[in-house]
């Protein structure tokens, strides 16, 4: 009896303990299920992956300002402050086989205080041509040296050098035509050779559009060294031919070197650059002999140069020094030479300041335009950049 009241107990027990055990796990299922609940409604919704579509068909748009404050120690009206130039840029890939870029600068007439525009640059480039061929087709800038294929904004000084002045004109040499490049098998070191075809913009000093068929011809051979994994050393061989300002032709030969020193470890504040260009003319023209009153050829042979040293002194500092020598193409007579030291600021890639100071001399006045045999000019330029063209390397 006594064990069968033991036993009766033991299975109560054991159902009321399995009873407990199944209300304590349905307990717990629903305090996870509220759990669970909770969490779900509390965590942010994650957006679902959106898909790719076609690029814009909007090309990539830009303004550069280039404001300038100047001074210079000749003339009545010597200082001066003038939204020098505004450059519109326009820029975008046409299809896998074709990029177009288009530059319109708006500039102000020192003289009118008027602001006129035109295209500066506008070309087509191929971007898959075989043989490691490229080219350009449409005005362009021509490649020679390192100044001429830069946009003036981009240069670490406001003036430009005398010797590429004298050739080549304060806007530089340009024109519409074709430009063809070829990127030759060298395993040694880079090497292209470009060879180009234009007519001439009608501002250049030396050469003239043609109502004819004398182009302007133009190679240019680049050579491309790494020296060391601190510095790099570029050498540029140019040879030209045009018809000049008398229909008679001009030929020119030029070299450029350019050195550059900017080590691994401390690329951000320090670097080098040793840049010099050299220019040798050869121009025909007709000339009217003191002895004979018939017209008799006179060739004339020139020469300009300038040497450039810019120095990264912080992280956004540089201070470029130069030195320019030049006759001018039409006149081996003319000598000028200057001096010129310029600070710059370079705020980020969209932003910089420069002052610059020159000094210059020549061997004669140049009376019509009221120059001294030797002045002074002081420059600022302020350069800003909206839009998506602030990758300059300045």
């Amino acid at each position: 009896m006594v064990y069968k009241n033991i036993l009766s107990i033991l299975i109560i027990a054991s159902t009321v303990g399995a009873m407990a055990q199944t209300d304590s796990a349905k307990s717990d299922s629903l305090l996870l299920l509220q759990i669970q609940s909770e969490m779900q409604q509390q965590a942010p919704a994650v957006a679902a992956p959106q898909q790719r579509v076609a690029a814009s068909a909007n090309p990539d748009i830009s303004v550069i300002g280039d404001f300038r404050g100047l001074y210079r120690s000749f003339g009545t009206h010597n200082a001066d402050a003038e939204l020098h130039e505004a450059e519109f840029s326009f820029q975008s890939v046409v299809d896998p086989y074709a990029r177009a870029d288009f530059f319109y600068s708006v500039g102000e007439d020192a003289k009118t205080g008027k602001f006129s525009g035109g295209i500066e640059e506008g070309y087509l480039t191929t971007l898959s041509l075989p043989w490691h061929l490229q080219l350009k087709a449409g005005r362009i800038k021509q490649d020679v040296g390192r100044v001429n294929p830069v946009h003036a904004h981009a240069l670490p000084f406001i003036n430009m050098p005398d010797a590429y002045v004298a050739f080549f004109g304060e806007e530089g040499l340009k024109g519409d035509g074709l430009s063809l490049s070829w990127l030759l098998p060298n395993r040694l070191f880079f090497q292209e050779l470009t060879v180009e075809a234009s007519s001439v913009d009608t501002e250049s000093p030396t050469f003239e559009r043609s109502s004819t068929n004398n182009y302007l011809y133009l190679a240019h051979l680049k050579n491309f060294w790494d020296l060391s994994s601190n510095a790099t050393l570029e050498l540029g061989l140019t040879a030209m031919q045009g018809e000049n300002l008398q229909q008679k032709l001009t030929d020119i030969g030029a070299i450029d070197v350019t050195y550059k020193w900017k080590p691994v470890r401390f690329n951000t504040y320090k670097s080098v650059t040793f840049q010099n260009e050299l220019y040798y003319s050869q121009s025909s023209f007709d000339s009217i002999s003191s002895v004979a009153p018939a017209l008799s050829p006179v060739t004339v042979n020139a020469i300009g140069f300038y040497s450039l040293l810019n120095v990264q002194v912080a992280k956004r500092f540089f201070l470029a020094g130069r030195y320019d020598y030049t006759n001018k193409p039409d006149d081996a007579s003319f000598v000028r030479q200057s001096g010129t030291l310029t600070l710059g600021w370079y705020a980020t890639e969209f932003q910089k300041i420069e002052i610059e100071g020159k000094y210059s001399a020549m061997n004669e006045a140049m009376a019509e335009n009221n120059f001294e045999k030797s002045f002074v000019q002081a420059n600022l330029r302020w350069i800003f950049v909206i839009g998506s063209h602030g990758a300059h390397q300045y």
